[in-house]
């Protein structure tokens, strides 16, 4: 299938994919697009953010749509509301040519109101945020009984964000005879069990390997002290004039730490996390889509969803604690056949996860060394001298000028002349970097083969076990509890350990010497209205049975407390109803 002609798609449709400009299917379209054809069978799809994924199972969808029924017939679930508005919006534009043809978006942050108007209206496809789509559910809004097409988009983010509870009750609304397309970047465990459990013996595409980055990126990283991360990552903007990048943090509070520093230094960036409104979002992201912005500083799940073409660079603050979230990151850059960079600053006790990193993207990972700052001075230098160069020049409108100028200058010779002018934009650069120190680790990378291997070695890492009062009733996922450990310590080089996640609570595992820490920086702490309770486990981590008793007591206590209060409660309507006698 070398062309959208040879797919067998209506004229309608294929008139849309022409004004769009598209030619030649890409890779995932190649693949699943006569698949969804000419088969009913389930699909699993892996391919990362920006190979087309929505045309791959959008047209072929469009094409069995029965555009004179107006009920739901394709429902479209994804993580966030961005990537809910792009899918719309690419649905809309395939269908431009389909009269009678409405899609429908669902998702949280918006007036519920006008999605239910949307809905009694009717339409063909409903595409929503996995919450909002059950809420309306409930509401009797949304019926999902005619639905004959189901796709999971994004699937891993939906599950690592906690969703899995919410995509059951969806699902056990709509029909056994569905067709199902799941849809995913990379391919954990947890996806293989939500095929097993959702899916009837589907067939899996995959483009390229599984969880490999792009052959369009390169990869190299930085090695610093976690004192000196940011300044790193200044010289690293700085040699790189053109930069148009993304800037990974790991949570929302270092992403607004790390943008507002940025702005405060005069570079051209913004943040992108999940505090912000819908609006504040769209006009985040319309400056940056627009250029406005050179630097957008996000977490990997406000990221989600982003379509943004052109990319230079990206750029690891932190090492994401999974490598397939690297990968993921790493394959935002390098698009339609253009070379793209993934650089990543990482602390000296974090290089065990480049030689995983390596493996798994099959490449290896060139160590550069921290821009020094007359390194730093003559790249930005040449950049100025560059942009004179080729500025273009309007001798119409500066001729008259000219004579005034010449004369104002007169008593600066060439040398002196060029010097004064290259100081008025370079200045700030040269005073800045004047005595700036090498921050550069002196360190190789084979110095810490020990790391990787710290449970066989001398220098064994001692763990302490922790009890939090939290589990999987609260929709905590290990994912979440790292975000949670890192939101409340400032201290990013805790090692975590094991993570147990049981129904009413948890236990995590740190390094030893972050004991003090941990207990003082969870006081008065609350997650979703609970008030955290984390405590040092009473066991030895291989005696298992006590860490099952302080869960146990933990509950018999609720439930002591919880009997009291039903006691106090059936006391309360005796004496009720001994006062209503009288």
């Amino acid at each position: 299938m070398d062309t959208f002609n040879e797919t067998g798609l209506n004229q309608e449709i294929l008139a849309a994919v022409s004004d769009l400009g598209f030619t030649t299917p890409t890779s995932v379209q190649q693949k699943a697009i006569p698949h969804l054809m000419n088969s009913t069978d389930d699909l699993i799809a892996c391919a990362q953010t920006g190979t087309g994924k929505t045309a791959a199972f959008g047209l072929p969808l469009l094409h069995h749509t029965d555009i004179h029924s107006n009920k739901i017939q394709s429902i479209i679930l994804c993580p966030t509301r961005e990537l809910c508005l792009q899918i719309t919006k690419d649905i809309e534009s395939y269908a431009k040519h389909l009269k009678g043809f409405r899609v429908i978006p669902v998702y949280g942050g918006a007036s519920i109101d006008t999605q239910i108007n949307a809905l009694n209206k009717g339409g063909q496809f409903v595409v929503g945020t996995p919450g909002r789509t059950l809420d309306l559910i409930k509401r009797k809004r949304l019926r999902l009984g005619n639905v004959r097409w189901l796709v999971l988009d994004e699937a891993d983010e939906m599950l690592s964000m906690g969703f899995k509870d919410d995509l059951d009750a969806i699902l056990s609304t709509i029909p056994d005879n569905k067709q199902t397309l799941l849809f995913s970047a990379t391919m954990p465990n947890e996806i293989v069990g939500m095929a097993k459990t959702y899916m009837k013996n589907p067939v899996e595409i995959s483009v390229g390997s599984k969880n490999v980055s792009t052959e369009n990126v390169s990869h190299a990283y930085y090695v610093a002290q976690a004192k000196d991360r940011y300044i790193a990552l200044k010289r690293i903007v700085d040699m790189h004039p053109n930069i148009y990048a993304i800037i990974f943090c790991r949570t929302r509070r270092e992403t607004k730490e790390v943008a507002d520093k940025l702005s405060n230094d005069g570079y051209n960036s913004d943040a992108l996390h999940g505090d912000l409104s819908q609006a504040q979002r769209d006009h985040v992201m319309s400056r940056f889509r627009n250029k406005q912005l050179q630097l957008l500083v996000a977490t990997d799940v406000a990221a989600r969803g982003l379509d943004v073409h052109d990319l230079s660079h990206i750029i690891n603050y932190n090492l994401p604690d999974e490598t397939d979230i690297y990968t993921h990151r790493s394959g935002r850059t390098g698009r339609a056949e253009k070379k793209g960079v993934s650089l990543s600053i990482v602390h000296t006790r974090e290089m065990n996860k480049i030689s995983m990193i390596e493996k798994k993207i099959g490449k290896k990972m060139e160590r550069k060394m921290i821009p020094l700052g007359k390194d730093i001075c003559k790249k930005q230098l040449f950049k100025l001298i560059d942009t004179v160069e080729k500025v273009e020049v309007n001798e119409s409108q500066i001729e008259a000028f000219m004579p005034s100028i010449y004369q104002k200058l007169e008593w600066l010779d060439r040398e002196n002349l060029v010097k004064h002018f290259v100081s008025v934009e370079f200045n700030r650069f040269l005073s800045y970097y004047e005595d700036a120190p090498d921050i550069n680790v002196n360190i190789k990378k084979s110095d810490f083969k020990s790391t990787r291997n710290e449970k066989q070695g001398k220098n064994k890492t001692i763990f302490t076990r922790f009890f939090i009062n939290i589990g999987s009733k609260n929709k905590l996922t290990p994912k979440l509890l790292l975000t949670i450990i890192n939101q409340n310590i400032n201290e990013r080089n805790a090692e975590v350990g094991k993570i147990e996640i049981l129904k009413s609570f948890s236990f995590f595992e740190t390094d030893e010497a972050y004991k003090s820490l941990i207990l003082k920086s969870f006081k008065n702490v609350e997650y979703e209205g609970i008030k955290l309770l984390v405590e040092e486990s009473n066991k030895k981590k291989q005696d298992s049975g006590r860490d099952d008793n302080r869960g146990r007591d933990y509950n018999r206590g609720r439930d002591k407390n919880r009997g009291r209060e039903d006691n106090k409660e059936t006391r309360f309507k005796r004496a009720r109803v001994k006062r209503s006698k009288f």
